[in-house]
């Protein structure tokens, strides 16, 4: 499956977050990441990223796709992350 996340997590936390996040999935830009991801490790994902998030004060959004196939990402502006790592 492939994964785009979203989140807007307090400053107290969102380095905690972002380092579980890398381990999974690739920056973007501030606060987005995507990756390929298997069931499993989707699942480890999301039990970390609970442990780390306060559900009464952030928030994580996560947009699942079969594969990457069915993904349009248009850029306009500055490129963050790793700009030649996807072809859009």
């Amino acid at each position: 499956m492939y994964i785009v996340i979203v989140y807007d997590i307090n400053q107290k936390r969102v380095n905690k977050a972002l380092k579980i996040a890398r381990k999974y999935l690739s920056w973007i830009q501030n606060s987005v990441l995507e990756g390929e991801i298997t069931k499993g490790k989707y699942q480890m994902f999301l039990k970390e990223m609970k442990n780390v998030i306060n559900e009464q004060e952030d928030s994580l959004l996560v947009y699942e796709l079969p594969t990457k196939k069915f993904l349009q990402r248009n850029e306009i502006g500055v490129q963050k992350g790793n700009p030649g790592q996807w072809i859009v």
